[in-house]
C-alpha cells in the first residue's frame, strides 16, 4: 500500500443487508469469537450464542439466513439443534453449517443427513469459511426467491425480468396473466391438498406448452395462489394462449371425481344452507403486449394485463384476452 493511499476504509455497517445475518452456535467461546471476526470482517452481521439453547432462542426471536452450528457441544448437540432448527417454520429454510472436527466423517454424513446444508472442518480456513458461508447464502436467498409449492420463481423474478425487458431500447414482448376460474369452490369441494395439485397441475400446463415454443423471452414464474405470470415474444402470443386453454381443458377433468367431471359441475354448499352450482375448473389468461405501445414500468405493464385478465373471466370457460389499445 503506498503512503498516500491511507488505511482500507471500513465496513459500512449501515450497508449490511439483515437478510445476511449469521448466528454462530458454538460452546468454546475461542471458537465462536475466531468465527464471528472473520465473518464481520467479511461484512456479515453475526451473533454468537455459547450453547445449543441460547441459540435456539435468539434464532427463534430472530431468524437468521445462516447458521454456523458446532456438532459437539454438551447439553443440547448440534445434532439436536439442527433437528430443532428443521422444524421450526420461522428457521425451516434456514441456511445451515456444521463445525466439525477433521476427522469425525460420521458427524458429517449425520448432519447432511438431518438437514444441514454444508459442514467445514476444524481447524478452518478463513477464506473457506467466507466462501463456504457465501454459497450458502446465496443458494438460500435462490430458495426462498421460488414458490415452495410449484418450485416456479416469484415476485422478486419476474419484477426482474420484466424490467429487464421494459429497459430494451426495442421492447418485443407479451405479459401474460393466468388465472384458474372457479377455485375456490373447488378447494372448498376437495379440500386444499387437492386445491394444491391443481396449481401444480396448471404449472406443468403452461411450462409444456412455453416449451413447444422457439422465441424467446420464454419465462413461467408463480404470482402465488392460482395466479401465474408468463413472458413470451410478442409474436408467439396468440399461439401461446391458445395453446394453454386448449391444454388446460383437456386435463380440467381429470382434476375431479368421476361423477363430478361427468356432469361437468359441482355443488358447493354456501353459507346460508344452500348449495351452489360450479363449473369445472378453466383458466383466464390477459396479454399486455408491445405491439401498440412502449411500456414505462413493470407496474404499468403488470395492471394492464391484470385488467385484461378481468375482462376475460367475464366470458365462460376458458379463454384470453388480448389489450389491442394504443398507448397514451
Amino acid at each position: 500500500m503506498r503512503p498516500d493511499q491511507g488505511a482500507p476504509p471500513p465496513v459500512d455497517r449501515a450497508s449490511i443487508r439483515d437478510g445476511d445475518r449469521v448466528l454462530v452456535i458454538d460452546d468454546e467461546p475461542d471458537i465462536a469469537e475466531l468465527v464471528g471476526v472473520t465473518l464481520r470482517t467479511a461484512g456479515y452481521s453475526v451473533e454468537v450464542a455459547h450453547g445449543g439453547k441460547e441459540g435456539l432462542a435468539l434464532a427463534s426471536a430472530r431468524p437468521p439466513a445462516a447458521v454456523l452450528l458446532d456438532v459437539m457441544m454438551p447439553g443440547l448437540s448440534g445434532l439436536q439443534v439442527c433437528d430443532a432448527l428443521r422444524q421450526d417454520v420461522a428457521t425451516a429454510t434456514t441456511s445451515i453449517i456444521m463445525l466439525t472436527a477433521k476427522r469425525a466423517t460420521s458427524d458429517q454424513v449425520e448432519a447432511l443427513r438431518r438437514g444441514a446444508d454444508d459442514y467445514i472442518t476444524k481447524p478452518f480456513d478463513p477464506d473457506e469459511l467466507v466462501a463456504r458461508v457465501e454459497t450458502a447464502l446465496r443458494r438460500g436467498r435462490k430458495l426462498r426467491e421460488v414458490s415452495p409449492l410449484t418450485g416456479l420463481p416469484g415476485n422478486f423474478e419476474i419484477t426482474r425480468q420484466l424490467e429487464a425487458l421494459i429497459a430494451e431500447p426495442v421492447q418485443s414482448f407479451a405479459l401474460i396473466h393466468a388465472d384458474l376460474d372457479s377455485f375456490k369452490p373447488y378447494n372448498d369441494r376437495y379440500g386444499f391438498l387437492k386445491g394444491d395439485d391443481s396449481i401444480r397441475t396448471t404449472a406443468e400446463v403452461l411450462l409444456n406448452e412455453l416449451a413447444n415454443i422457439e422465441t424467446k423471452p420464454r419465462f413461467l414464474g408463480h404470482l402465488g395462489g392460482d395466479d401465474f405470470a408468463l413472458l413470451v415474444a410478442d409474436e408467439a402470443t396468440e399461439e401461446v394462449a391458445t395453446r394453454i386453454v386448449t391444454a388446460f381443458d383437456a386435463v380440467a377433468p381429470s382434476l375431479y371425481d368421476a361423477g363430478d367431471a361427468q356432469r361437468g359441475y359441482i355443488e358447493v354448499r354456501a353459507r346460508d344452507g344452500g348449495a351452489g352450482r360450479y363449473p369445472l375448473l378453466s383458466i383466464s389468461l390477459g396479454i399486455a403486449t408491445t405491439r401498440r405501445r412502449r411500456y414505462s414500468s413493470a407496474h404499468e405493464a403488470a395492471a394492464v394485463a391484470t385488467e385484461m385478465k378481468e375482462v376475460a373471466k367475464l366470458h365462460p370457460g376458458s379463454t384470453w384476452r388480448l389489450d389491442r389499445r394504443g398507448g397514451p
